[in-house]
């Protein structure tokens, strides 16, 4: 194991700065009790960068980025730039550091911990007992597809294409297969192989690497029926693995079963270890600089991070269950405190989860 790791830190927009100031609070500890350094640098990503930098990926970001031994990002996006054209969306640049990095494999787990089952909107017999992972192709797709916009005789024409090239789903899939052999060995597919094309070679694709994986089990479901179940019985899933657009939206409504958004990390992979880490919440700008924010879905994002890029095993256990710990005790943020008078700050929360740390770690 390496004793210093420099890594990227992105705050990005609204509450990105006050939860990225927990979670490299947590990381600072890890390395003082663990003997490593972590050299955190931070760059400018999203809208703040389109209003400091004219971009919302400055080159420097992206440099810095490519430099790291890891990623940190906390959130991009406010109404202050919903109607900026395509190339000043804030959005826009976390396409690009995607593309820039070669993140192609997005994991997003949800997993429903039983302190909090009461927080989600579905009985808690349906979401108890719930641990599923997202694999979500990040770098291709319509997202990435040529855009056009022009006058046709009806009026003006909007037009999104949707690419998908065999060694681009080959290499998310076997992704997928390789994290469900260290889980219960499920993998469902989602596709709409009835309508698309690009999805009747996705469903091919898979077929023929999961002959590869006999001890996997692999099932297909289109991605509508995919969003029915997510709801009607989420803990027939284990690892459902999709293309991007489908995966951004069937990752957030998995996200909800958990019971907030706010609670849930997320890596984004390249080739190897390197990895961009992030929550699955957005900048929520109507609460930023209010003190109020979640902090713990960042701070597990350090966990991820740890884990999957720095091979840190221990102090990534460590940190999940400090997390753990003070759900457990009955400390809770507002997006998931039932009595809502009762509710911590993001730096009251980040400090319970340092003060739990700091005593698994002794």
């Amino acid at each position: 194991m390496k004793k210093n790791y420099r890594i990227a830190v992105l705050p990005g927009d609204g509450i990105g700065p006050e939860i990225m100031q927990e979670a490299v609070k947590v990381l600072t500890l890890v390395g003082e009790r663990e003997g490593v350094t972590f050299t955190c640098e931070e760059g400018r990503i999203g809208g703040i960068a389109i209003d400091t930098d004219g971009t919302p990926l400055p080159e420097e970001t992206l440099k810095l980025a490519k430099e790291a031994d890891a990623v940190l990002l906390g959130a991009v996006g406010g109404p202050k730039w919903d109607q900026n054209p395509g190339h000043l969306r804030p959005e826009t640049g976390l396409l690009g550091i995607r593309k820039g990095l070669g993140l192609f494999a997005n994991l997003r787990p949800a997993t429903m911990i039983n302190s909090l089952v009461d927080a989600s909107s579905l009985k808690p017999e349906v979401v108890s007992g719930v641990d599923l992972i997202v694999v979500r192709e990040l770098t291709g797709g319509i997202y990435f597809g040529e855009k056009k916009r022009y006058d046709g005789p009806n009026g003006e024409v909007a037009e999104d294409q949707c690419i998908y090239h065999e060694a681009e789903i080959e290499r998310i899939i076997r992704v997928a297969f390789d994290v469900a052999r260290k889980r219960q060995k499920r993998v469902v597919s989602v596709d709409k192989a009835n309508v698309l094309e690009s999805s009747r070679l996705w469903r091919k694709v898979a077929e023929r690497v999961g002959a590869d994986y006999p001890d996997v089990e692999l099932s297909h479901q289109l991605v509508d029926s995919c969003a029915m179940q997510l709801v009607r019985d989420p803990k027939q899933f284990d690892v459902i693995v999709t293309e991007n657009m489908f995966g951004d939206i069937l990752s957030d409504q998995a996200a909800m079963l958990t019971g907030s958004i706010g609670m849930l990390s997320s890596a984004s992979l390249a080739a190897g270890s390197f990895g961009l880490y992030e929550p699955v919440h957005g900048s929520a700008p109507d609460i930023a600089g209010k003190g109020i924010a979640n902090p713990l879905a960042t701070i597990l994002s350090v966990a991820m991070m740890l884990r999957l890029s720095l091979g840190m095993d221990k102090a990534a256990d460590a940190v999940e269950k400090a997390v753990g710990n003070v759900l457990e005790a009955g400390h809770r943020t507002g997006d998931i405190a039932s009595d809502r008078s009762k509710a911590i700050g993001t730096v009251e929360m980040g400090q319970l989860v340092r003060d739990e740390l700091s005593q698994i770690l002794n």
